[in-house]
């Protein structure tokens, strides 16, 4: 395997309650494709609380960790959002999830070159978390603090995420625009919840937000990247690539309508790997983000880790 997968069972006990999108089948699901393919996997540990202070407060971090419900309150639900839930078990959950990227991106940068693509299959989700607050589902900004995390290392100047998730990845952008050296880009759709990543608030070759409207599909998205993001991101020149991979802009989600299909996310990895290949030696991490629909999910994830591993 050239793509090194990495989680940890603390994600299926971030119990999000009956009915919640967010649910543990989603991350079971894709435990079962792994084990089907026989793919080897790398068990994530805890992130420091140092590196989660290079994305988000002190504050909010310590006010998250005493949301929790105690572990002698099993069953006890609590939300920290409008749909954003935490159990007993979440606390452990959100920091293997955010250890799982920033493992990722210390073993990808010592990696050679037939080991240098990783996918971090993990829950609680992240990008729409800012500094000071959880939003839609997620709780840390796994994704930024693997980007932070990566330019602590010596030689790696430039970071670049890419988001094809079917939401914008408001907190990503928020956290990107303090931080001059790293890139976001989000193809996203619009009108939809958050609500935000409009063009006229993007900052040339560091912050590019392209909206597509519902039931756009393949040939729109492809060309919000060939046209759009792409020309900006070959000028950032990034040291690492690193992908916030939603699968809910998928035909079959019930979130989101972008009409997408397997190939699109075949398509959009394979075309990320041809520029990290160009300016970072192919280095690649992607974490998982949303998809909702069970079936749509294992499928997509097959296809990207499967055109990771090219």
């Amino acid at each position: 395997m050239k793509t090194r997968i990495y989680t940890h069972p603390s994600g299926l006990q971030h119990d999000t309650g009956p009915g919640h999108p967010e649910s543990s089948a989603r991350l079971q699901t894709l435990l079962d494709l792994f084990a089907e393919q026989d793919w080897p996997l790398t068990e994530a540990p805890e992130t420091e609380l140092a590196w989660l202070y290079r994305v988000h407060q002190k504050d909010y971090v310590m006010a998250l960790e005493l949301a929790i419900p105690e572990n002698d309150q099993e069953n006890e639900l609590r939300y920290v959002d409008a749909d954003t839930v935490v159990c007993s078990g979440s606390w452990e959950a959100a920091l293997t999830a955010a250890g799982a990227v920033c493992q990722a991106v210390d073993d990808v940068l010592s990696a050679d070159d037939q080991h240098n693509r990783a996918f971090c299959a993990i829950r609680p989700p992240g990008h729409h978390a800012g500094p000071m607050n959880a939003e839609g589902f997620c709780l840390f900004n796994n994704i930024m603090i693997g980007a932070r995390h990566a330019l602590s290392h010596d030689k790696i100047d430039r970071v670049a995420v890419i988001d094809f998730d079917v939401h914008h990845g408001n907190g990503s952008d928020e956290i990107t625009r303090a931080h001059d050296n790293i890139f976001y880009a989000s193809t996203h759709q619009f009108p939809l919840y958050p609500g935000t990543g409009l063009p006229e608030d993007n900052v040339e070759n560091r912050v590019v937000n392209v909206p597509l409207f519902a039931k756009s599909g393949a040939a729109e998205f492809r060309a919000a990247y060939t046209d759009i993001v792409f020309p900006q991101l070959e000028s950032f020149a990034p040291d690492l690539l690193m992908i916030s991979a939603g699968f809910d802009a998928h035909q079959d989600d019930p979130v989101g309508g972008l009409n997408l299909i397997e190939d699109d996310y075949r398509w959009i990895t394979e075309e990320l790997a041809k520029i990290a290949d160009k300016h970072c030696g192919g280095k690649i991490v992607s974490a998982l983000e949303g998809g909702y629909d069970l079936n749509a999910l294992k499928s997509s994830v097959f296809a990207h880790i499967e055109a990771l591993n090219k």
